[in-house]
């Protein structure tokens, strides 16, 4: 008997490590597999940070790339406009030195005189002219009233004989309210220049 429950519990013991092992064996079967999902997790999450993080990183270097050409474009800009009014500067500087000469040429005397007629259309027959020193002769033999010099290129300045009413004609005021036109001209006549 004491044989046969040494089988019994050989047995047993037998079936417990089979236990034991089966159990083992499963259990590392579930562990292999848990880490198996957690690797392909970990890869996933991995790969998705990646992604993540290089179309995070391209975002931005475009607009950074996009944020230099802006401003690239700004200074080119500011440099033409720069370069446009030092043009302007020195296109306006040759006119006026080109209505200095004119006021020494002999077709000057023409030019006072149809200005003498309309500040006369303009303010009425009596006026009173303002002119340079240098432009009191030829206009006194027009006779018209001349009053104070004036410090100008050329031209006039007339007046109604009450004092309300003034009419400038100066070289310098028909420059000035021609600017506007003038420039359009200029950069019109650049443009063209630039596409040749």
């Amino acid at each position: 008997m004491v044989y046969g429950c040494m089988t019994n519990l050989d047995t047993l013991i037998l079936e417990i490590e089979k236990r034991k092992e089966n159990e083992i064996n499963h259990l590392e079967t579930v562990l292999a597999k848990a880490k198996k999902e957690i690797e392909q997790a970990r890869e996933t999450k991995i790969n998705e940070l990646q992604d993540h993080y290089l179309n995070e990183a391209k975002t931005k270097s475009n607009r950074e790339a996009a944020r230099i050409v802006e401003s690239a474009k700004l200074k080119a800009k500011k440099i033409l406009f720069e370069a446009i009014n030092a043009n302007m500067d020195t296109t306006f500087k040759t006119i006026k030195n080109e209505m200095k000469t004119f006021a020494q040429k002999p077709e000057y005397r023409e030019t006072l005189q149809r200005m003498v007629s309309y500040a006369k259309n303009t303010l009425g027959p009596d006026i009173v002219i303002h002119c340079r020193e240098g432009d009191r002769s030829v206009l006194g033999e027009m006779n018209v009233p001349i009053g104070s010099s004036i410090n100008t290129l050329g031209g006039i300045i007339a007046e109604d004989n009450e004092g309300k009413k003034e009419l400038d004609l100066t070289f310098e005021e028909l420059l000035r309210t021609s600017e506007d036109k003038v420039k359009s001209f200029l950069l019109e006549k650049m443009a063209v220049e630039q596409q040749r």
